[in-house]
């Protein structure tokens, strides 16, 4: 087993008109072993950008403090808001730094550019990236992700809609990977703000 599937997870990252999506699970395993169902995947870095972390849940939440610090300190100096593109390559050097001893862990990034527009990212542990204008995916059962999310996507999807298209999408993988689910968190992130939903899914 690789060790970026040891705790297990599962984010997904989808587009719509003039909004973006993210969701993930909320299982936290020792390899199949469950040991909690309310672990933290997905982090809001300010009011139009989220990164989730699938990967190791120690480098998880290192990474999410480290991120922090280095937005903030970049708020202080420039004094103005990251946008997701300058947040992607921040985070993509990051990781290329620590190549030689990585965080396990394979960021999505999802938000909303300065026009409003969706940005949506991904990148492997050292950094390498992978833009996409309709979804992208990452976790133990990236596979069955990529195929839900190729049957129901559709483009520039309403908020209400979009919120569906990913739930059922993310449900109905976690279902068939026995190292993600115990239900699931959605954040649909609007110009307005964020709306974020719970999702209760199999518990077994």
């Amino acid at each position: 087993m690789s060790i970026l599937e040891y705790n297990g997870a599962a984010i997904i990252a989808m587009s719509g008109k003039n909004c973006v999506a993210i969701a993930s699970d909320n299982r936290l395993g020792i390899s199949y072993q469950t040991v909690a169902m309310d672990f933290q995947k997905i982090f809001q870095m300010n009011d139009s950008l989220m990164v989730g972390l699938a990967g190791l849940a120690s480098d998880v939440q290192t990474l999410d403090q480290l991120l922090r610090f280095r937005m903030n300190l970049y708020e202080l100096r420039e004094e103005r808001q990251m946008t997701p593109k300058v947040f992607t390559n921040l985070l993509s050097t990051m990781l290329y730094e620590k190549r030689f001893g990585p965080y396990f862990c394979e960021p999505v990034i999802a938000g909303l550019d300065e026009a409003g527009k969706p940005f949506l990212s991904t990148m492997d542990l050292i950094g390498a990236q992978a833009a996409a204008k309709d979804f992208v995916v990452a976790g133990t059962c990236d596979g069955n992700l990529y195929g839900m999310c190729e049957t129901l996507y559709k483009p520039d999807m309403e908020e209400e809609e979009l919120f569906e298209t990913i739930a059922q999408a993310l449900l109905a993988s976690v279902d068939r990977d026995a190292l993600s689910g115990w239900g699931g968190v959605v954040h649909v992130i609007t110009e307005k703000g964020i709306v974020s939903r719970e999702l209760k899914g199999r518990q077994d």
